[in-house]
């Protein structure tokens, strides 16, 4: 599996992580106060979203701007 692979599956991953402790911090409000970790507890995810989220969206501008995706798409018409 290649890096670009890599790094798409782990941020499908992530993001079922951060959903589930999202809903796991709104059903332990409804309890009442939730302790400090569970209330910030889906800011780990969060954070691993934004970089490899970040990475997913500058990878395609990397790629034309090395000419890599770009001679791909030149061929006979």
């Amino acid at each position: 599996m290649d890096w670009s692979k890599w790094i798409r599956q782990l941020h499908r991953w992530l993001s079922i992580i951060f959903t589930v402790t999202v809903i796991a911090n709104f059903a332990a409000m409804a309890m009442g106060p939730p302790p400090a970790w569970i209330v910030y507890s889906p800011l780990i995810p969060l954070f691993l979203l934004l970089f490899s989220g970040l990475y997913m969206f500058v990878l395609p501008y990397a790629a034309k701007s090395r000419g890599g995706a770009a001679r791909e798409r030149v061929g006979p018409a």
